[in-house]
């Protein structure tokens, strides 16, 4: 059948063709929806707990073809000593600060470090000039005082003479009254001038004596025997005293006998006690050990940088004079101890086996290796030191073995191999 169009062209109608898509152009294939994030997550998750549990298994094989090596000790009888450690400085037991009262040039210098000096010897001296001058001074104000002294007796010699004259012409009449009152009080003014003369005599003798005394200070001399330890002061130095005495020389009263000032932390003071023994150790001979006795805990505390110390004095002899002024001293004094006690290392008591569960045990306990296996000991602990314990009750005999460390080997022979702990 045909059918006209337009202006009278026919066509012929065909069926319809399907055209394939260009490779390019192929639509896209339907995916199922995607699973949400939960589940993902739970996925991850069961596969981590596959590996651990895999990772568990491996370890637990390996671990249980491991040996143990227990590390022992013996159980000892010996001492035992707990200490306080403190640091100090060494020094003699007295010294004296010499110095001087009065002010000067020094003129002489005769003692010098380590002198051995004596009681009484001149060490210095100021230039005594200006206080010789003030003695002499004060010598002749008294002689004058004296002199003035004389010649007030004399007067009062003779107002008494003639007090006494007309005392016995006034009942005669040969004489007025008023002269014998003038008499009478011309004598009373000579008895006061005496008295007045003889206080300033003693007040010049006083300036005197003080002018003295300066003129001494001018030598500056030991108070005691002993050895100059420190000097300050050189030949034609100028010394004032007008506000604080200066030092001019330190003198050690004795050398044989030294002092540690140990500065113990108060903490430890508590356990301190005169008489308690002691050991200390100085750089200057640090394979010497030397020994002394607690003579004093000052209770003077001393503060520094909010740290609170207490000046404990441990005397110490030295007789060979081995040991200096202002050595730094490492002093280990001893607060208790006992001898010939049955003790063991304090490792002993802080090890556990490994796999062994900790509990809440009270009293403490060490492991002996007996038979090839730890055992354990339970124990009372008595005084202990930075190595042993003493064992004051226990299951425990001289030369158990008791462990104080582990260590473990593969079966082929590789070492610090873990094994489970629980």
């Amino acid at each position: 059948m045909s059918t006209q169009v337009g202006s009278g062209t026919t066509e012929s109608k065909q069926a319809p063709q399907i055209v394939p898509f260009p490779a390019s152009e192929q639509p896209a294939k339907v995916l199922p929806p995607r699973r949400g994030i939960a589940a993902r997550w739970s996925i991850g998750v069961g596969v981590a707990l596959i590996l651990v549990v895999a990772g568990l298994g491996v370890w637990w094989s390996v671990g249980s073809g491991t040996a143990v090596n227990y590390v022992t000790s013996p159980v000892t009888i010996g001492p035992i000593a707990r200490s306080v450690g403190a640091t100090g400085a060494v020094n003699p037991e007295l010294t004296i600060i010499v110095g001087t009262y009065v002010s000067g040039v020094i003129q002489e210098l005769s003692c010098d470090y380590n002198t051995q000096v004596k009681r009484g010897q001149v060490c210095a001296k100021i230039d005594p000039r200006p206080y010789q001058s003030i003695v002499d001074q004060g010598k002749a104000n008294l002689a004058v005082a004296k002199a003035q002294l004389e010649k007030d007796q004399a007067s009062l010699t003779y107002a008494k003479l003639n007090l006494g004259r007309l005392a016995t012409l006034v009942p005669t009449n040969a004489v007025s009254k008023d002269a014998y009152d003038n008499a009478q009080n011309v004598y009373d003014q000579a008895v006061a001038q005496i008295t007045f003369d003889e206080a300033t005599i003693r007040q010049r003798q006083a300036v005197l004596d003080a002018a003295q005394v300066n003129l001494d200070y001018t030598n500056i001399i030991s108070p005691v025997d002993g050895t100059v330890v420190s000097r300050a002061v050189t030949m034609g130095q100028t010394v004032a005293a007008s506000f604080q005495t200066p030092t001019l020389f330190l003198i050690a009263t004795d050398l044989t006998r030294m002092q540690v000032d140990a500065n113990v932390s108060e903490s430890d003071i508590g356990g301190i006690k005169n008489g308690d023994k002691a050991t200390f150790t100085v750089d200057a001979y640090p394979k010497r050990l030397f020994e002394g006795t607690v003579t004093q805990v000052r209770q003077s505390p001393q503060t520094v940088q909010n740290v609170i110390t207490y000046d404990v004095v441990v005397s110490a002899d030295n007789s060979d004079l081995a040991l200096k002024p202002g050595l730094t001293a490492a002093t280990r004094i001893i607060v208790d101890q006992r001898g010939d006690v049955v003790r063991v290392p304090n490792q002993a008591l802080r090890y556990i086996p490994t796999g062994t569960a900790l509990g809440q045990t009270k009293q403490p306990r060490v492991w002996v290796l007996r038979n090839g296996a730890p055992t354990p000991v339970q124990v009372t602990a008595g005084l202990d030191d930075d190595d042993f314990t003493e064992i004051v009750q226990g299951a425990l005999k001289v030369d158990d073995k008791v462990i104080v460390a582990e260590q473990r080997n593969s079966a082929n022979g590789r070492a610090n191999v873990p094994s489970p702990r629980f």
